[in-house]
């Protein structure tokens, strides 16, 4: 009879083992070191709370944060799932809170530009009010109105947490799948209790795993395919406004404020039967393609629970877009603004950030061009778009520039788009503040011509604003576009190009073919009128430089707001001032200009040259030629106009193995001729490589 009692207790015991390793306690405990409502409390000053429709993101953090275990949020998790300490934490809390989503209701510059605004028309700053918080502060001003309050203000959002949230977890993963794409605006729609997330669908895929989420916060968790796609991004990132006159009266037109959303539908990316040259095709992806990348790597989505099988394809919450500038200022004002992220979380953010400049957004070549009739040297910059909708996109204050220098032993013979000491302001073109404006060039002859790709808002009476209530019309949007975009799209109306760009025939034009669609805008540069130009083949290269800027708060732009004293503009103002805004580099190029010795035209036409590989990375690469009528000799020169290497080609066509400089960096191969000229003179064409 002992025995058997002590066997019953061994069962018993073997059973309650078994059912702890399956599934987990669902009551909030001291004991518990992964919900705790001292752990959730203490994520970092994120709010848990809630309102009549939302809860904060500091409840979320409790399992979407990072992990004490190193389980959750670590790529390349395994299934039973093993500790990985030291491993890349990826969990969406820290990534998302220093983001501008995060920090949209607490970021300065939004705040002063909604004084700015309302000090301008105060009858209508409720609207106003209401309309700027339905994006920056949602769960604030949609919890509100779910209760029957007609305009959320600034006044409210000050002490409401939830507000200052910003744009925060629930504000994407609760939005309806029934209005995503066809609302906007800020005309959010959400459904009540209810999580969306692109995952539980499919027969191979692990089913979702809800009862934490009901215990804890109250949500069903459903899948939503709309939370993977731009739908989910429209309601906010296109904004068509009431405009008014200069005296606050309605107009009866309607301004498009921006309208990243509708960039991008009227692009290759968004798959929607733009027809583009075939060169292009292949670019369907949507918004969280760029902004929120996705990893293949296996991980595992909520930290406490070892049992759970982790789930691919994995989208990292950066959620970052171009704004340095202002993540810049949030990480050196951490405390006095108030914000939950640190200044390390910051810096990882801004380092994203640049990446996207550097790498999706422009791409940038430079070529030499002669008109062998008239002797005329000039060249040529080609910008293609990266991004997925015009660039810049988004707020109008955005800018991106173009600065070319012509260098030749030494002496800068030519510099159009020059900057001050601070590099904020361009000279010359920023001296006037709004009033004045560069247009469209397709052809610059004088370095006091800019190249700037902008939108300008301008009032009823046609003069440049910043009061975007005001807006009336745009009189100049040249800002680059999208591969595939149309003037033919449905969403052109929302999208269109305004000014001096319309009559520019390399805008968005495809080279041979002549197509649109290509995203890409060329503009030529033509030498002064100055002997230094005039003399063709120097004897050293000139060397021409062409950098791209992008600048988002341009001091031009923004410093009308602080003529008048409120506290939300003092208060950017002194921020703006300490940081300065110098504009961010987002791409360079360099060519050699080599001009031509001979007063014929080139019998190169008939010569093929060829050069690859291209890039090279060991400093080898094979020129190959044919159909030459007379010995060549070619010379290697680096950027700086330096002769580094030299050899003859001797056959009609051949293939010659060129050394180059191991130094990483652009070559020019020069090959020069008499190739039948009558008068013997010496002809050339040059070719760039790349040593990598």
């Amino acid at each position: 009879m002992k025995n058997r009692v002590i066997v019953l207790v061994i069962l018993i015991t073997v059973v309650v083992i078994a059912a702890f390793t399956t599934r987990p306690l669902y009551i909030h405990s001291d004991a518990n070191p992964f919900h705790s409502r001292d752990f959730i409390s203490a994520y970092g000053g994120l709010p848990d709370t809630l309102n009549s429709l939302f809860t904060g993101s500091g409840k979320c953090a409790g399992c979407h944060g990072s992990d004490p275990n190193f389980l959750a949020s670590i790529p390349g998790q395994t299934f039973p799932a093993i500790a990985m300490p030291g491993s890349w934490d990826i969990n969406p809390t820290d990534f998302w809170r220093s983001s501008m989503m995060a920090n949209s209701a607490k970021d300065p510059f939004w705040r002063a530009k909604v004084a700015h605004e309302v000090a301008v028309n105060p009858e209508h700053q409720a609207e106003l009010e209401d309309k700027c918080t339905s994006c920056h502060a949602p769960l604030g001003n949609f919890g509100a109105a779910h209760m029957g309050v007609n305009h959320y203000t600034m006044e409210m959002l000050i002490s409401d947490s939830l507000a200052l949230d910003g744009v925060s977890c629930v504000a994407c993963h609760q939005q309806s799948a029934d209005s995503s794409g066809f609302s906007f605006s800020g005309d959010l729609k959400f459904d009540s209790a209810v999580i969306y997330g692109p995952y539980g669908i499919g027969k191979d895929e692990p089913s979702l795993f809800d009862e934490p989420m009901n215990t804890y916060t109250g949500y069903e968790i459903m899948h939503g395919a709309h939370i993977v796609n731009s739908n989910v991004c429209a309601d906010c990132h296109t904004l068509i406004t009431n405009s008014v006159d200069l005296e606050g009266n309605l107009t009866g037109e309607i301004y498009v404020e921006q309208a990243t959303y509708h960039e991008w539908v009227n692009s290759a990316f968004s798959g929607e039967g733009v027809e583009i040259p075939v060169e292009f095709e292949n670019h369907e992806a949507s918004c969280q393609s760029c902004h929120m990348p996705r990893i293949e790597e296996p991980v595992i989505i909520s930290s406490g629970y070892a049992f759970l099988e982790p789930r691919t394809p994995y989208g990292l919450h950066t959620l970052v877009g171009a704004n340095t500038a202002m993540l810049e200022i949030l990480r050196d004002n951490v405390e006095e603004l108030g914000l939950t992220a640190t200044a390390e979380q910051f810096d990882s953010t801004i380092a994203y950030t640049r990446n996207m400049l550097l790498e999706q957004s422009i791409e940038l070549e430079v070529f030499e061009n002669i008109n062998y009739e008239t002797l005329e040297l000039s060249f040529s910059v080609l910008l293609n778009n990266k991004a997925g909708h015009k660039f810049p996109s988004g707020y109008p204050a955005r800018r991106a520039f173009v600065e070319a220098i012509v260098v030749l032993n030494e002496d800068t013979l030519f510099h159009s788009g020059k900057m001050d000491v601070s590099g904020s302001r361009i000279l010359g073109s920023d001296d006037f503040g709004l009033d004045v404006f560069e247009p469209h060039y397709d052809v610059i002859t004088d370095e006091s011509q800019v190249l700037i790709y902008e939108q300008v808002s301008a009032d009823i009476n046609s003069s440049p604003t910043n009061v975007l209530e005001q807006a009336f019309l745009s009189i100049k949007d040249n800002r680059l576009v999208p591969i595939g975009f149309s003037m033919n799209h449905s969403a052109y109306d929302t999208t269109s190009l305004e000014g001096a760009v319309l009559e520019d025939p390399n805008f968005n034009i495809t080279e041979f073919s002549g197509e649109t669609g290509s995203g890409s805008d060329r503009v030529t540069y033509k030498m002064p009128d100055s002997p230094s130009f005039n003399s063709i083949g120097w004897d050293n290269p000139a060397t021409v430089t062409v950098n791209v800027y992008y600048q988002s708060m341009p001091p031009r732009w923004v410093e009308s707001m602080f003529d008048w004293d409120l506290q939300p503009i003092s208060t950017f103002q002194t921020l703006f001032e300490e940081h300065g805004s110098a504009a961010v580099l987002i791409a360079s190029n360099s060519s050699l200009l080599m001009g031509v010795s001979s007063i014929d035209a080139p019998h190169f036409t008939e010569a093929e040259f060829t050069i690859g590989p291209n890039p090279t990375s060991d400093g080898f690469t094979t020129l190959y030629y044919s159909n030459l009528t007379d010995c060549a000799d070619f010379e290697v020169y680096n950027v700086r106009g330096e002769l580094c290497s030299h050899g003859t080609l001797d056959d009609r066509q051949g293939a010659k193995q060129i050394e180059l400089p191991h130094t990483k960096g652009m070559y020019l191969v020069r090959i020069s001729s008499s190739n039948g000229s009558s008068n013997g003179s010496a002809e050339s064409k040059s070719l760039q490589v790349i040593v990598r």
